[in-house]
């Protein structure tokens, strides 16, 4: 039996707002939107896409599951994600990590990376 990743599901109280910052982030699109659900991708086809659902309480701990982005460069990419609304997070990196820790508007932490050229580098 085939499978593959169809979404990333995120809890958010401001759905539109929280799809804007990743379809900026990842030069992605909104795809479909109703109260209840908004979902981005870079295309109606191409999987896995990110789905927005409500949520009542706040983010009160470290998420269990972040996103790693690779970027061509990373520098350039952490401050314009900073100027998308991103900010610093401390999950208990240190300071001598290749990866950058930031929180997205509603404060789940995801990884700037160095640039990558395989799933295994």
């Amino acid at each position: 039996m085939a499978v593959r990743m169809y979404h990333l599901v995120v809890d958010a109280h401001d759905l539109p707002g929280l799809a804007r910052f990743w379809c900026q982030v990842l030069d992605w699109q909104v795809l479909f939107e109703a109260e209840d659900e908004v979902v981005i991708g870079a295309d109606e086809f191409a999987m896995p896409g990110m789905c927005f659902v409500p949520v009542p309480e706040k983010k009160t701990v470290k998420n269990r599951l972040h996103i790693d982005l690779t970027p061509d460069d990373q520098a350039a990419e952490v401050e314009r994600i900073l100027a998308l609304g991103a900010r610093r997070a401390d999950v208990g990196q240190g300071d001598d990590v290749s990866w950058v820790v930031l929180a997205d508007p509603e404060g789940n932490e995801f990884c700037v990376l160095r640039p990558k050229r395989s799933l295994t580098d």
